[in-house]
């Protein structure tokens, strides 16, 4: 009797032991009534065959030309656009691109004088694009800054 009891209240005890953090838990906050719940948004997600060919715009509606081509980091990731007008040709980093993709456009927020300065190549004069100082020269004409120097920015490694 005495071993069933003790068996029983160490299954008790050891049940409320368990249960204690599940109870401490804060209760999940609801949305005031009448408030629109929004889903998760999901990522865009883009095919290339919708990114190639698309116009290029600048922020005032001014037309730069096509995307010509796509350059890919050594992990899949995408880095740049090619940019393609009259034959010459300007790199541009991907996020400094937005998309629409029923369109077929991207705009880049900078000046035509800006997007001016940016130096063009040919398909015959393909610059080394993961050479540090070309993409700190690239990112920094859209204003950017390329993933690993804002990473040890943020880090404080280095200082923007």
């Amino acid at each position: 009797m005495l071993k069933t009891i003790l068996r029983v209240g160490s299954t008790f005890v050891a049940c409320a032991a368990l249960a204690v953090p599940v109870l401490a838990q804060a209760p999940v906050p609801q949305p005031a009534p009448g408030t629109p719940v929004q889903p998760n948004a999901e990522p865009q997600a883009y095919r290339a065959k919708q990114v190639l060919g698309s116009k290029v715009n600048l922020q005032n509606s001014t037309s730069v030309g096509t995307v010509e081509d796509i350059v890919f980091d050594q992990n899949g990731t995408i880095e740049y656009l090619i940019v393609e007008n009259e034959g010459k040709m300007v790199t541009a980093p991907w996020t400094a691109a937005t998309f629409n993709p029923q369109l077929r456009t991207a705009v880049i927020n900078i000046t035509p004088q800006q997007y001016q300065a940016i130096p063009t190549f040919t398909t015959t004069t393909y610059p080394n694009f993961y050479a540090p100082t070309y993409r700190t020269q690239v990112y920094g004409y859209y204003g950017l800054t390329p993933g690993q120097l804002r990473r040890a920015e943020r880090r404080g490694v280095i200082q923007p």
